[in-house]
């Protein structure tokens, strides 16, 4: 009887641990490029081996709940980056940057999130010759840049 339950019990637990690995591939499936790491296609880096057109400037801002809240997470910044740009109809966000916390007059804490929306070149565009572009470093990044910030470039 006892064996009977642990082998339940070793069952149960295999089952439950392979579970999650198979939901995030599946929810990974439909993206055309994937940080592994946080799940999302936002990069805090550029995108050099596949041409873009930049979509827009994206901006974020995380709130904590309460000041004993503990500091925004990186995956919870690149998931709010993506959440914006995927409104925006990117494929992937590029050149993501965030800063410390700070407490602002309608939060206990609140990290700036910027980056750069982009939509690779389907394979005709490329065929006909159309450029990609290349979307600003952080260390080039200014308030002017995020005027506009969430909107498609040109709306």
């Amino acid at each position: 009887m006892r064996s009977m339950k642990l082998a339940i019990l070793t069952t149960a637990g295999v089952l439950l641990s392979v579970q999650p690995v198979a939901v995030s591939a599946a929810e990974n499936a439909d993206f055309v490029v994937v940080n592994e790491e946080m799940g999302v296609p936002v990069f805090p880096y550029d995108i050099t081996d596949k041409p873009y057109k930049i979509v827009g400037p994206v901006k974020a801002g995380v709130r904590k709940a309460t000041i004993f809240s503990k500091e925004p997470s990186q995956k919870k910044i690149y998931n709010e980056l993506w959440e914006r740009g995927e409104k925006m109809g990117a494929d992937a966000i590029v050149n993501a940057t965030y800063g410390d916390s700070h407490i602002s007059a309608m939060s206990w804490g609140k990290t700036n999130a910027l980056a750069f929306a982009v939509k690779f070149l389907t394979a005709e565009e490329i065929a006909a010759g159309e450029q990609g572009e290349t979307a600003p470093a952080p260390t080039e990044y200014n308030e002017d840049m995020f005027k506009g910030a969430n909107k498609v470039r040109g709306e």
